[in-house]
């Protein structure tokens, strides 16, 4: 039998089963993934692939078996690994960063095991992958682990077939890996214990950066209001919610209420960043989260931080280690400079990070996985697809929580999470990470797509590029809703609904609240929400008050300033004076029918944000104070294509004026989309009978609103599909841009 597998950590599993099997051949690395010799008995060959395919290694991922019959025998006298083969086109996948195993955790804390304590343990089944490899086949002279030379133990236990750390590349002890060492901000190093004495450093509310697998954290202790505070004046980040590392589930629910899946999530080998309802009282701090009910935990995913844990025994702030927009530091080096003034020491170790990569977030929704930023943990792991990308194609994203995408055959390679595409060393880590890319899986593309936007840095990068042959403009909703569809293996005509910030539209406006008849090569916009102006551009994005007042100028005239509301008493006339003369002048007004900007409206009218800190801020507190139940809803006007959100500004003033409490009227509100939803689906059912729903954009990240809008879509016997491999935010966008592109190709666009 000769057969090609993909995955990690097969070799030594072959090894034994062949040897169990008195089977006889070799088995090797190539750049398609695993090729095996199989010579013996046929019954024991069949029961060789059953247990391959069946209870393959942890971080296998078996992709395809060949089984090549009638060759001449080889004749082999027993069963060998030989060293890996680079020559060829790469095909082999290439594993993400797995967090530490149980077998390496009982070594880590064993006193009488030769790596006690070594905060750097592995073995075939877990550790660094991603971040540190350089190029395919994964050994070790191919990562950032190839200066540090085994020693004799190692080396004995990485040439064992019968050994766990059998061929484990980054494999590695005290005495010959890499070693950790804790520096002031002097670069003065400490003697001793270097976790014991971090361990007391944040313990006594001082700030540390943190080397970890694929980037430095920021990282204080979570249970300190005074270092929580300190951290965010130091690093510029005034309301964005902190990520938080504790040891344990269960130290996790002193906090945060838990399901069974959440915990699944958290235990799991990715160990990402986790969204939990928040218990209320709870000692974390309010600054910590600020204006959510939920907290971002994740358990420890290297050793270093177990041993870290184990010595606090209370939870951390682990925030990426940057200053606010920047990209995370990696590089020694770069993390001194940028960091110096944020951290008071740090603790570093000399494997070299190749490539940067964030943390993944995820959440629960329907007890299943719900990405929400793929990165550490997931990345590079394909995407498989439903249908054949016939020409290799590089998709360049978006430019907010940016990712891009290779894409060949039936595998999609969509990046780690870049971000947002605003400042040159954020471009550098998006044009190193596709040359990485390219270089990884051996993709030369000869096909680009890109977003519509003409000032996107992403755009104009894929506009520069003159090695390709067909460049693809792909609009920016279509992309989103194209990204679900392959997210979720389907394709044919679908109503697509993508609801987002903006996107650059077809006529030169900002999308954002489309409803589209949609397939992936064309997208039909047939209904959308009415546009309003955005005065001051980007400003009003910054700014909500600005777009609630538009909508109740728009709702109920000029005279709205009269109204005895908190929003109109705390309005500054002349302000508003300045933006109605632009409005009617419409200069500097770009209008939108963004859904993402009216739930900033409906923030700023009920008095919750006048301005924001971070994208999304405003429409995240709204959703954050909806009582789990609302006592009716707000009913938009369709009137031909457009949808009109003055009914529904109209009775949220009624209720403000009859003292609702807000937190009702947020609950009305998500209740009014959802049911706008369902009746504009239904109305579209029945012109075109289609049935299948699918719902992309930022704003499907509002937990509140898709609980909803799915069991009512549901209710009224709809298919419905969301997001779950890919982010339903722009993080997705790439994919489907790639989608979109690849259906033209195949139609003769």
């Amino acid at each position: 039998m000769r057969g090609i597998v993909q995955g990690v950590g097969f070799r030594p599993f072959v090894y034994s089963n062949a040897s169990r099997r008195a089977l006889h051949g070799r088995v090797l690395n190539n750049a398609a993934g695993v090729l095996i010799d199989l010579e013996g008995d046929a019954s024991e060959i069949d029961h060789f692939v059953h247990e391959l395919q069946s209870n393959p290694p942890p971080l296998a991922s078996i992709e395809s078996i060949e089984r090549l019959a009638d060759l001449v025998p080889l004749d082999y006298a027993d069963f060998q690994i030989l060293e890996s083969d680079s020559v060829g086109r790469k095909s082999a996948a290439v594993s993400a960063d797995v967090g530490t195993c149980d077998d390496c955790l009982r070594e880590l804390f064993d006193r009488a095991n030769r790596r006690y304590g070594y905060p750097f343990i592995n073995c075939t089944n877990c550790g660094p992958r991603f971040t540190i490899v350089k190029r395919v086949p994964y050994d070790r002279k191919n990562t950032t682990m190839q200066s540090f030379e085994m020693c004799d133990a190692c080396r004995a236990e990485y040439e064992n077939p019968l050994d766990r750390r059998f061929h484990a590349e980054p494999t590695a002890c005290e005495a010959c890996g890499p070693c950790l060492h804790l520096l002031d901000r002097e670069g003065r190093y400490f003697s001793g214990d270097a976790v014991a004495t971090a361990a007391k450093l944040l313990t006594a509310g001082k700030i540390l950066a943190i080397k970890g697998i694929g980037g430095f954290h920021l990282a204080c202790d979570a249970l300190s209001k005074e270092a929580v505070a300190e951290l965010r004046g130091r690093k510029f980040r005034e309301d964005k919610p902190f990520a938080l590392m504790a040891r344990s589930v269960e130290m996790i629910r002193a906090f945060c209420r838990i399901s069974n899946n959440e915990s699944a999530l958290l235990e799991s080998p990715a160990r990402p960043i986790v969204l939990l309802e928040r218990k209320r009282g709870n000692a974390i701090p309010r600054d910590v989260a600020p204006g959510v009910n939920t907290l971002g935990f994740m358990l420890p995913y290297a050793p270093l931080h177990y041993l870290l844990l184990e010595a606090l025994n209370r939870p951390l702030v682990m925030t990426s280690g940057n200053i606010s927009d920047e990209p995370i530091c990696f590089r020694d080096d770069d993390a001194n400079e940028r960091l110096n003034g944020i951290a008071d020491y740090f603790l570093v170790h000399d494997r070299p990070i190749h490539i940067r990569t964030d943390d993944s977030v995820v959440r629960s929704f329907n007890e299943r996985e719900m990405v929400l930023r793929r990165s550490r943990g997931f990345a590079p792991a394909p995407i498989r697809t439903s249908f054949k990308f016939e020409r290799s194609i590089l998709a360049c994203g978006a430019e907010l929580k940016n990712t891009f995408c290779l894409a060949r055959g039936h595998s999609a390679f969509v990046s780690h999470h870049i971000g947002d595409l605003e400042n040159l060393e954020t471009l550098r880590s998006f044009t190193e990470g596709i040359e990485h890319f390219k270089h990884l899986f051996d993709i030369d593309p000869d096909v680009v797509a890109y977003d519509l936007h003409p000032e996107y840095l992403s755009t104009k990068y894929a506009l520069s590029l003159n090695n390709v042959s067909d460049k693809f403009a792909v609009q920016h909703h279509h992309a989103h809703v194209a990204s679900c569809m392959a997210d979720n293996q389907i394709d044919g005509e679908v109503i697509g609904v993508a609801f987002d910030g903006l996107g650059f539209g077809l006529d030169g406006k900002l999308w954002g609240g489309e409803f589209f008849v949609a397939d992936f090569c064309d997208a039909e916009r047939v209904v959308h929400l009415a546009n309003v102006p955005l005065p001051g551009g980007a400003k009003a994005i910054r700014e909500p008050w600005r777009l609630a007042a538009v909508y109740l100028q728009r709702a109920l005239g000029n005279n709205f300033a009269e109204l005895n509301l908190p929003f109109t008493r705390a309005l500054d006339p002349a302000r508003w004076t300045t933006l109605n003369s632009m409005i009617a002048a419409r200069v500097n007004c770009p209008e939108t029918s963004s859904m993402g900007r009216l739930f900033d409206a409906v923030s700023g009218l009920l008095t919750l944000r006048s301005s924001v800190n971070y994208e999304g801020q405003a429409a995240i507190e709204l959703e954050g104070i909806a009582e789990r139940v609302a006592t009716g809803f707000y009913e938009f006007q369709i009137a031909g294509d457009a949808i009109s959100a003055e009914p529904v500004v109209c009775k949220i003033v009624e209720d403000l004026l009859e003292d609702v409490p807000i937190g009702q009227i947020s609950a009305r509100f998500h209740l009014s989309v959802a049911h706008l939803i369902v009746n504009v689906a239904q109305k579209i059912r029945e012109e075109r009978h289609l049935n299948r729903v699918v719902l992309s954009g930022g704003v499907f990240q509002n937990m509140w609103l898709l609980e909803r809008v799915t069991g009512l879509l549901r209710e009224s016997h709809f298919d419905v599909f969301t997001h779950r491999r890919v982010p339903t935010n722009d993080g997705g966008i790439s994919l489907g841009q790639a989608a979109v592109a690849n259906a033209r190709l195949g139609r003769g666009h």
